[in-house]
């Protein structure tokens, strides 16, 4: 019997993700993130690869990383926007958050990251209007879909597919996190996202932490309506950010207790450590001379 939290029929490729060992290949579906997040994943699909998994990428031709120096094979579709369009609209958020960084999550979606995300959710879009390209990945028969969910279309494609999806990510927009795994997040000791705050919350503390919590779910859905409307539009139904997230089969958390605060868990909440780099050589050895005198 699966833990609770977990499905039962749940692929075996999905289980790969989380343990050690051979067993009969499966078929892997990835839509990556594109920039630093896909150093984190790459190193998850090299190692199915290893194994003898079939794994196919779905990326969009314009892209800073994705899909290079892989033995996989690579499904792209063109795009609305240049890579110029990409690195104009993330300078920006750069610089800004270089001179004035945020200091809460719903200051974060609404400021100088807002045009970014609009135009890094409309590459969702751009896919599904690849006929073609869909009509492939509907034809074949994938196991399970292996996503980060900062663009939400790994989300879209999981849902339209029908299947299982594992995420790999540092953290979740606003709230969607807690409510998509149905995991409790008490405000009185959990704070929010960029708040600053600790634990050990005083009572100020802790009514800010709840006001920033119903000011997240008044900003943070117009904040990504245009992922939501993306995925309406496909899935033909009204969608919402909850809609997506709660379909989640297993989380691959990039963080650990030693990096964040401790929180309750789900079981299919898998915390795989601080990843978020690409993996250098060891620094070479140096030693050391002790004089003494």
């Amino acid at each position: 019997m699966a833990p609770v939290g977990l499905p039962a029929s749940l692929p075996l490729c999905v289980c790969l993700l989380l343990a050690s060992g051979f067993a009969q290949a499966d078929r892997l579906l990835v839509v990556p993130m594109d920039g630093s997040h896909w150093f984190t994943m790459q190193m998850v699909v090299e190692k199915l690869i290893h194994r003898g998994h079939e794994v196919v990428a779905v990326v969009p031709e314009v892209s800073w990383q994705l899909g290079k120096s892989l033995n996989l094979t690579v499904k792209t579709y063109s795009t609305s926007h240049t890579l110029e369009d990409m690195n104009r609209e993330f300078k920006y958020f750069f610089d800004t958050q270089w001179k004035n960084p945020e200091q809460s999550m719903v200051s974060f979606l609404t400021g100088s990251i807002k045009h970014f995300l609009e135009l890094l959710f409309s590459h969702c879009r751009d896919l599904f209007n690849d006929k073609k390209l869909v009509e492939y990945l509907k034809q074949s028969s994938f196991d399970a879909v292996f996503l980060d969910p900062f663009d939400m279309c790994g989300l879209t494609v999981a849902k339209y597919l029908s299947l299982p999806s594992v995420v790999s990510s540092r953290g979740i927009f606003c709230h969607y996190l807690e409510e998509g795994a149905q995991c409790p997040s008490a405000l009185s000791y959990v704070p929010r996202l960029l708040l600053k705050l600790t634990d050990t919350m005083t009572f100020k503390e802790r009514v800010w932490n709840h006001i920033s919590y119903m000011e997240e779910h008044i900003f943070c859905p117009q904040s990504l309506k245009t992922a939501t409307d993306i995925a309406s539009e496909v899935l033909q139904t009204p969608v919402t950010v909850n809609d997506l997230f709660s379909q989640v089969s297993i989380w691959l958390l990039r963080t650990d207790f030693v990096l964040d605060f401790p929180r309750p868990v789900m079981p299919n909440m898998v915390f795989i450590g601080g990843i978020n780099c690409q993996q250098r050589k060891p620094i070479s050895k140096v030693r050391y001379l002790l004089f003494i005198t």
